[in-house]
């Protein structure tokens, strides 16, 4: 597993579209930072583009990727090598790739501008922390897709409509439920409907974290209560990890009995 890891970690390095990831958080951090005193406010315009953008290019790396070495994978499989190395081995690879960018690119003018001596380093290892769980989340759920849909086309429209669910759709559903039930106790569900996204969950532990709770009115203070409590904070790590194991184990599970 560890060759095929490594080879597909550096088969992505080698690619201009990684280069172009990485400067495009290295200039991003570089000019916020740099241009703004606040850098709470840095903080908070890097998560609103990581929140979006980061699920979008894992999921869009990872559809990409299994279809594009589809004869590479079919070529192992081939080998003598277990299904479960191939397919762990390919998706560490393009989501080490992917976080490597992603940590690097904005802990390089992180670590320039001097945050390690400050209160902000907490803010910002948090940021990187929960892009990085996205990132893995993301890639890992678009290798589900391509794994399950043979048609490259389905298995596209499948991978958009799955982040545009979870970066829009769901808040706008969730917003709706919230207006249409504001007279019933909805501070349960309004917590459960947060940890079932990730984009959401990693959304809302950053604000907490940056102590603006109070612009987020009556949920935002349910949230602090449940949130910011060190239990929360468990359940919060243990969901993200979920979300992780769980696409993971899928793959594994699926690439064990699909007939390629």
């Amino acid at each position: 597993m560890l060759k095929i890891l490594k080879y597909s970690f550096y088969d992505l390095m080698r690619s201009r579209w990684s280069y172009v990831y990485f400067l495009f958080y290295l200039l991003l951090g570089f000019v916020l930072l740099f241009l703004n005193n606040d850098v709470s406010k840095a903080v908070i315009t890097l998560m609103n583009i990581i929140i979006v953008l980061v699920p979008l290019i894992g999921t869009i790396f990872g559809i990409m990727y299994c279809y594009n070495s589809k004869e590479f994978t079919e070529l192992l499989l081939a080998q003598p090598i277990p299904r479960r190395s191939i397919f762990l081995g390919q998706y560490l690879g393009v989501a080490g790739s992917l976080t490597f960018s992603l940590v690097f690119g904005l802990g390089i003018p992180f670590v320039i501008y001097g945050l390690f001596k400050s209160n902000a380093i907490f803010d910002f290892t948090l940021l990187l922390v929960t892009g990085a769980f996205l990132t893995m989340i993301f890639t890992a759920l678009a290798f589900n897709i391509a794994i399950s849909n043979e048609n490259r086309i389905k298995g596209f429209g499948y991978a958009v409509l799955l982040w545009l669910f979870m970066a829009v759709i769901y808040d706008g559903l969730f917003l709706i439920s919230l207006i249409l039930f504001e007279e019933y106790p909805l501070d349960n569900f309004s917590l459960v409907a947060t940890l079932l996204n990730p984009v959401d969950l990693s959304r809302t532990l950053i604000l907490l974290k940056l102590d603006i709770s109070a612009l987020l009115g009556y949920t935002g203070a349910v949230f602090k209560q449940f949130f910011g409590t060190n239990a929360g904070l468990v359940i919060s790590a243990l969901m993200l990890l979920m979300w992780t194991v769980l696409p993971v184990w899928r793959i594994v599970f699926v690439a064990k009995r699909k007939d390629f």
